[in-house]
């Protein structure tokens, strides 16, 4: 049976992955057992996916880029070059903590910039944007930008990826989508515009 994502010959995937159609595996890449990986993803050169990890459709990752287990990233989730979740919060070479993996959800259409690393046990919200170089130390709201070690939000941001400044109403608009914001007891939340339709 011919596979319907592509995987390129120096690339590894173990037994009992589930790679979804019009995935690609690039350039020496590791997919470890019992993988979940979803449709149309990019799994960039030198990645390492650990046992169990479940992306969604259509996540981007980029060269070099370490997934451990206990990670499960919702559909479009974009992932820098170089950046890194951990999976144990204490690690020592000589204790054994495979039975202590703390576990981090990265929610639909997040962004974590190159050379980022997520400390485990921290949940990152949908359309979160993670700078570039930023330690996650703390979980992150949806909409939210965080930037530096240890990593703080210094704004909102558009699902489309535009810092967002809102009114004295507590209402932005992105300059791409003209999609509307609204910020109100510290969260954000799209507006959805209601069309008035004539009978």
């Amino acid at each position: 049976m011919k596979e319907s994502f592509f995987s390129h010959p120096s690339a590894i995937v173990d037994e009992g992955c589930t790679i979804g159609k019009g995935t690609k595996i690039w350039h020496f890449s590791h997919i470890m057992p019992n993988c979940i990986i979803g449709e149309n993803c990019n799994i960039g050169q030198n990645v390492v996916i650990s046992p169990e990890v479940v992306l969604g459709k259509n996540v981007k990752v980029q060269n070099n880029v370490s997934i451990y287990t206990g990670v499960t990233c919702d559909d479009d989730v974009f992932l820098g070059p170089s950046m890194v979740f951990t999976n144990v919060i204490n690690p020592r070479s000589a204790v054994n903590r495979k039975n202590q993996y703390a576990k981090t959800h990265v929610g639909k259409g997040a962004s974590i910039g190159a050379n980022a690393t997520i400390v485990c046990g921290h949940d990152i919200g949908e359309y979160a944007f993670i700078g570039a170089g930023a330690v996650v130390t703390k979980t992150v709201p949806g909409f939210a930008l965080v930037v530096g070690n240890p990593a703080r939000q210094t704004g909102w941001m558009s699902e489309y990826g535009h810092k967002l400044i809102f009114d004295k109403e507590g209402i932005a608009l992105c300059p791409e989508s003209n999609q509307k914001y609204k910020l109100e007891n510290n969260s954000v939340k799209k507006i959805e515009i209601e069309l008035n339709v004539k009978n």
